[in-house]
């Protein structure tokens, strides 16, 4: 019924998350546990932020973000914002990505509740977390600044309730390169911004081959590698004109150990020392400029640290994995809380039509959270 509830809201990133931010707030309200809200500039999405049992640092945070990726654009054969139970499986938008994970996490509240906890539970819920984790850094930024920071964080990105330690970061960038246009018989007194922008992404082809070596390898991930890749670009008119103006975007997903600034950094390098003269020896106007479009950071937690000790206990076992795909995580790591990943569903079934996570994966999610709250209350006498 949670989870039902939570898919009726159309929280696609493009629209606000308010309505479902209200909803689990009264509901959280209803069982007794305040809960605050951290907005963005005007107001039109927020973060949510409660806290359950003693005062002071430490214990343990369940997070979850609460936007989902567009169903627009996609054969679904069943509602994608009702939810529809079939064969032992749920759909629609988001099951798997990720309010599956948050249902469990809301309709464990009760349990959390029953009886004195011995550490603090904290719950978070996001926005934005699918146009590069942008949202949740307000609600960083307040636990940082905390003396009741939590020290644990428990994302549940959906990983088949396998226990995952870590995952590559991303820098996104666009790259406008700005020539001047001509008629194309006399194209060497134009500069062509579709070749020198070539030229750029020819750059990158060799700086991700670079990457690539064996030696970079960490079999840990896969590919076990950093990764570059142009995924867009725009430029020109006509055929017969000496283009003045392309864009393309383009991406690093880094492992931890990488730091993507510095594939940026030797492309801007590469521009301003040997492209930008060439360039303004024809017109003095010619520019290359660079902007960063979403960025955040791997997560490499280790596995004998204390996060990945109790997630083992939740899990069962300690067979560590990591995940090709990003999450909040290195955000919240780099803030000084310790973070896993584990949660219902597969990435398999997320962002397609007809997403869906099993009940059985649900069943499992709710297992671990009645491990843990087994671990965080006060012994009975």
């Amino acid at each position: 019924d949670l989870l039902a509830d939570l898919i009726a809201f159309d929280t696609t990133s493009r629209l606000s998350n308010l309505a479902l931010i209200d909803h689990v707030r009264a509901y959280l309200a209803g069982l007794g546990v305040e809960s605050e809200l951290l907005f963005n500039h005007d107001r039109s999405k927020a973060n949510l932020y409660a806290r359950i049992g003693p005062s002071g640092p430490g214990g343990v945070m369940l997070s979850g973000h609460s936007d989902v990726v567009p169903a627009d654009g996609q054969q679904w054969t069943l509602p994608a914002f009702a939810l529809t139970e079939r064969d032992g499986r749920l759909y629609g938008r988001g099951t798997a990505d990720m309010k599956g994970y948050i249902a469990c996490v809301l309709a464990a509240v009760p349990a959390f509740l029953a009886r004195p906890l011995r550490l603090p539970l904290h719950i978070a819920l996001s926005y934005d977390e699918e146009v590069g984790c942008l949202g949740v850094r307000s609600l960083v930024e307040h636990l940082r600044a905390s003396p009741e920071r939590p020290a644990i964080c428990i994302i549940g990105e959906p990983t088949a309730m396998r226990p995952v330690l870590g995952h590559k970061g991303k820098l996104a960038m666009r790259c406008e390169v700005h020539g001047a246009a001509c008629h194309s018989a006399y194209a060497p007194q134009g500069v062509n911004a579709i070749e020198y922008a070539a030229s750029l992404i020819g750059r990158l082809g060799e700086i991700g081959t670079r990457l690539a070596a064996p030696e970079r390898h960490d079999a840990r991930f896969d590919p076990p590698f950093s990764t570059v890749q142009t995924g867009v670009i725009q430029g020109g008119r006509a055929l017969n004109i000496v283009p003045a103006e392309c864009r393309f975007d383009f991406e690093m997903r880094a492992l931890p150990a990488d730091d993507p600034q510095r594939v940026a950094a030797e492309l801007r390098d590469y521009a301003e020392r040997e492209l930008l003269p060439r360039m303004r020896a024809v017109s003095a106007t010619s520019d290359i400029r660079f902007s960063e479009l979403s960025s955040y950071p791997g997560l490499l937690t280790g596995p004998s640290s204390e996060a990945a000790r109790l997630l083992a206990l939740l899990c069962g076992h300690e067979d560590f994995s990591t995940v090709a795909f990003g999450t909040e995580g290195g955000l919240f790591d780099e803030a000084g809380i310790a973070t896993v990943i584990c949660g219902p569903g597969s990435m398999d079934q997320g962002h397609k039509a007809d997403e869906y996570v099993s009940l059985d994966q649900l069943a499992q999610c709710d297992a671990l959270l009645a491990r843990l709250v087994e671990w965080m209350r006060v012994p009975e006498a």
